[in-house]
């Protein structure tokens, strides 16, 4: 094992790291050094670790390795390295959402989501860089300033999980937690060429300070692989008594094989979603994957869902909750939330009873016709992102394709009407720009289809293996 303590620990999915540090051919020292002297080499040419715990990781780490010599049982995550989404609270540790407002905030209490990680033996490393509360699809904030893309570090890596998914592409760590509402798992998975997946509501418990009457936030995993993105899942997923939307569905499956045999599986390929604007380049490169599942023996045909509606029924209900969230602070503060948010909370307190109430109606009614293309379909193709990562200085994309962007959430509607519609969606590393900028392809299931979504994934990704391409860092 000497070689791969100096040299491989980094790059070793979680599932084989587990099993290292289970038969102790490996210890959590070990790991956590080799991942602590990685950040310190990399992070700082890409910005994705904003706060390291650097000593309490390595106290966790001695504390990890003591337990399992004396034969104590130890979780899914024993001693694998964490670092967790700046807007998820991690008790004793500064989580600054981003924003100037809380650069000194330090919570008493992990969030749920933390909560589970670390009863499953993952060691926290530190917290990952978020846009401004976590809103916009782009990982800027005044307070820690802009994460670069690890294959390019000029350009954006997505967000609002941008930190998480810049460093799990610098081999940074090999798991980290996220949210979701429009794009947020999702698009800088597909910025970053890794993966990430939005559950279906309810999967993921969000405490009894959530908002699940939306059902459009949700929390979920991000990793390197689809395996890890799962065996993750395994351990934040599962009924919670304090969160009363939660799934009663066990969480144990995900952590199994996913090797499968997909011939007969009914696919559709939607290549723009019913007509929203995409860069040809994303198209380019996202057309050959259409001929990986014929020939994994599916039946391919192009089709879209019906999602007539869905931006607006998201735009309503994405105002609503930011007005309920930040809305007082916002007004107690005037100036000190970027502009683009400040705007989106103004809105949402414009909103009348019966605007909301129309926008659920809505909702409603697009889940039941997503239900019903999935009775005909077992899956949907379709782009992540509508175009490929974009200048880190801009704050949004100002145009698509020739199309004009009305702000800072319309660029990224292939993500956001998804969510709408309640279903299960992965992004998976699905290759590269002429320029080396990544791509990621959308896979969607039906309704708390998270089980068979993540084996069509993982075919489509030990097809391709796009994603053991690795950005040039030193």
């Amino acid at each position: 094992m000497e070689d791969v303590i100096e040299g491989e620990l980094c790059r070793l999915p979680a599932r084989e790291l587990a099993k290292l540090l289970r038969t102790r051919e490996v210890s959590a020292r070990e790991v956590v050094t080799a991942h602590l002297e990685r950040v310190e080499r990399v992070n700082r040419a890409i910005n994705a670790i904003v706060t390291l715990t650097a000593d309490q990781a390595l106290a966790d780490a001695a504390t990890a390795d003591e337990r399992l010599a004396r034969g104590e049982e130890v979780g899914a995550l024993h001693g694998i390295p964490v670092a967790h989404k700046d807007n998820h609270d991690v008790a004793g540790v500064r989580t600054t959402y981003g924003s100037p407002l809380l650069a000194d905030n330090v919570p008493v209490h992990h969030s749920p989501i933390v909560e589970r990680m670390r009863a499953a033996g993952a060691i926290t490393l530190g917290k990952t860089n978020i846009p401004e509360f976590g809103a916009g699809s782009h990982t800027m904030n005044p307070v820690f300033g802009a994460t670069r893309n690890p294959y390019r570090p000029t350009l954006s890596a997505g967000g609002s999980s941008g930190g998480a998914a810049a460093a799990l592409a610098a081999r940074l760590h090999p798991l980290a937690d996220g949210n979701h509402m429009g794009g947020s798992l999702r698009n800088p998975a597909s910025f970053c060429n890794v993966v990430g997946l939005r559950p279906s509501p309810g999967r993921v418990p969000d405490g009894p300070g959530g908002l699940p009457a939306s059902w459009l936030a949700v929390h979920g995993p991000m990793a390197r692989t689809v395996g890890d993105v799962a065996l993750l899942l395994s351990v934040i997923a599962g009924y919670d008594p304090g969160s009363p939307f939660s799934l009663r569905e066990p969480s144990a499956p995900f952590a199994g094989r996913l090797d499968t045999d997909l011939t007969g599986l009914r696919v559709a390929w939607s290549p723009d979603l019913g007509g929203l604007p995409v860069d040809p380049a994303v198209s380019r490169v996202l057309e050959p994957a259409v001929k990986v599942f014929l020939d994994l023996g599916c039946d391919v045909e192009e089709a879209t869902p019906d999602l007539s509606g869905a931006d607006e029924v998201f735009r309503t209900l994405r105002a609503r909750i930011f007005h309920l969230n930040l809305g007082a602070l916002a007004e107690s503060h005037p100036g000190r939330i970027k502009k683009t948010l400040a705007d989106e909370i103004a809105f949402g307190g414009t909103l009348t009873g019966a605007r909301v109430a129309e926008a659920n109606v809505r909702q409603s009614r697009l889940v039941a016709s997503t239900r019903e293309f999935f009775s005909r379909y077992d899956l949907l193709l379709a782009p992540v992102s509508q175009l490929p990562p974009f200048p880190v200085e801009w704050e949004y994309p100002q145009y698509v394709a020739g199309h004009e962007m009305r702000d800072y959430i319309d660029w990224m509607r292939s993500s956001s009407c998804i969510s709408v519609t309640r279903c299960p969606a992965i992004s998976v590393p699905a290759g590269f720009t002429p320029d080396g900028s990544p791509v990621g392809l959308q896979l969607v299931g039906p309704h708390r289809g998270e089980l068979n979504l993540l084996r069509a994934a993982h075919m489509f990704e030990q097809a391709t293996r796009y994603g053991e391409r690795l950005p040039e860092l030193s």
